[in-house]
């Protein structure tokens, strides 16, 4: 892993991360559930998981510090910049997570500290 780095996070999602994890989620379920998805991430609380149990967690492959967005948010973390909390939603039915937003921004932190503690939102 790099250097060691503290990485600063914000207390809570941006408003534009909502928009982004909804985008994504009518891919994967009918548009009805998908707004019900987000509405259940707003009203959650911030929780954390480790970066490594995510992963393991959503199945996904980690994308390389090549990666044009990773490298956008490794450079806001390198630069002390306040970085957004995660979005998950449990898939039940197939034991996954999926990540609805901050995909990149978990695969940067993963490049620091693979133990780092995620702050996320999960419904």
């Amino acid at each position: 892993m790099s250097r060691s780095v503290k990485i600063q996070w914000l207390a809570g999602p941006e408003e534009h991360d909502y928009p982004a994890a909804q985008s994504y989620l009518n891919l994967i379920y009918d548009d009805k559930q998908a707004r019900r998805m987000v509405a259940a991430l707003k009203a959650s609380t911030v929780i954390q998981f480790k970066a490594k149990d995510i992963f393991r967690a959503s199945g996904l492959s980690l994308l390389g510090t090549s990666n044009t967005h990773v490298v956008k948010d490794r450079d806001k973390i390198l630069a002390g910049k306040q970085i957004s909390p995660i979005l998950l939603v449990r898939e039940s039915a197939n034991g996954k997570v999926v990540i609805a937003d901050g995909y990149h921004r978990l695969c940067a932190v993963y490049s620091f500290d693979e133990d780092a503690m995620i702050p996320c939102k999960i419904a």
